[in-house]
């Protein structure tokens, strides 16, 4: 067995980068930004009001001074007259300001009698103007790599980005392996369980930029094996769930080495998820990459959290790093750990986080409930509540 951070690393080493794409930015949204882009345009492009009222020159401001209303500017649409001594210009938020140096008095400070308006309250010291250039210059750069966020898609249209440079979704085969195993809502027979890991895992790694294809069932024999892993030709990545075990119906190890996979490890000292085997396939069916899941639901899904996705995130360009770790307070005892690195389903709330009492790598229910994994040290001590713990949130 090996620490989890040398199995990470290992699947790091394995980890192909794939390249970028350009998309319409109406579908980048949560995709990797492979390359930075730099605005093609100003903003504000001209200076413009803040605010609803009066634009008049600055050295003219004061209280009680008076001017004459010449004109009017609005969002698109500019006042093109001259503004002289004394004169002002309605003007409403969004609308560009004359060449010149003014001042936006806001209508609350203003008292208007026809086309006369009388600076009646102090304006106090700021302009109401937006600065041209205020929010991004022309040229002004979007970094990469980055998970583009609602707030980047703004960012990036208002730059009149309008096609996005992304990495390229990984695609990854899943295979559920076993003769137990038969999709939801099919009629399972007497000793027959419902697939639920595939879903599980697709559902994490998609909402994580990755494409995944749910393969069907590969029962407990040679060719049904060989034959799910021609299916998942052209992937990226191949997961499978189950079967990578050592007992006698536990075929994936020995198939992928008829295969000609070259295996990089097996087995992790963790706890849930020991029987972990990563490789890569052989040309023939691409090179891809192949991780093997154990078959246990809860330690396949917490797999998924700590090797699956920083894979998938390092395929398309983010950093190549473990899944971070947050800080919480134990409300209750918490008993010492043996010689595998424990992660432990548990519920943190208003930075107190209470670990469940039931931790079987069969119960879904439990991980359902759970938002948070407690990481438990090999070896490490007793811990009474009130002590401090890491998580990484779940």
């Amino acid at each position: 067995m090996i620490p989890v951070a040398d199995a990470l690393a290992h699947l790091f080493a394995l980890t192909p980068r794939l390249g970028s794409e350009t998309v319409p930015l109406v579908q980048a949204a949560g995709r990797v930004l492979a390359e930075e882009v730099s605005a093609k345009r100003t903003q504000p492009p001209f200076a413009a009001s803040a605010m609803d009222g009066y634009a008049v020159h600055r050295d003219a401001v004061a209280i009680g001074a008076q001017f004459i209303v010449v004109g009017e500017a609005a969002a698109g649409q500019r006042f093109d007259g001259t503004v002289g001594e004394g004169d002002a210009i309605r003007i409403f938020t969004g609308a560009p300001l004359p060449d010149g140096d003014f001042f936006v008095v806001i209508q609350e400070d203003v008292d208007r009698n026809a086309d006369t308006i009388t600076i009646a309250r102090a304006p106090g010291s700021n302009d109401n103007i937006r600065p041209a250039g205020g929010d991004f210059t022309e040229g002004t750069v979007l970094s990469a790599p980055r998970i583009l966020s609602p707030a980047d898609i703004a960012l990036l249209a208002a730059m009149n980005i309008a096609e996005v440079p992304v990495a390229k979704r990984p695609d990854v085969a899943l295979i559920s392996t076993g003769n137990e195993l038969v999709m939801p809502g099919e009629t399972p027979g007497p000793d027959q369980i419902i697939a639920s890991n595939t879903f599980g895992l697709k559902a994490m790694l998609d909402q994580h930029g990755a494409h995944c294809r749910i393969l069907p069932i590969a029962r407990d024999d040679v060719d049904s094996l060989k034959t799910a892993f021609d299916l998942a030709k052209g992937a990226d990545l191949v997961i499978t769930i189950g079967g990578a075990s050592v007992g006698d119906h536990d075929l994936v190890a020995p198939v992928l080495a008829d295969l000609g996979t070259q295996r990089s490890f097996y087995k992790v000292a963790m706890r849930p998820g020991k029987p972990l085997m990563a490789g890569q396939m052989p040309p023939e069916h691409g090179g891809a990459m192949m991780i093997g899941l154990p078959g246990n639901p809860v330690s396949a899904m917490v797999c998924g959290a700590i090797f699956l996705l920083p894979v998938v995130r390092a395929m398309q360009g983010l950093p190549t790093q473990a899944q971070p770790r947050k800080i919480a307070t134990l409300t209750a005892d918490l008993r010492s750990n043996g010689p595998r690195e424990h992660y432990m389903r548990a519920l943190v709330t208003d930075g107190k986080i209470t670990v469940f009492d039931r931790q079987d790598s069969s119960l879904l229910s439990v991980l359902a409930a759970a938002n948070a994994l407690v990481v438990c040290p090999p070896n490490s001590d007793a811990k009474p509540a009130g002590s401090t713990v890491e998580y990484i949130e779940f």
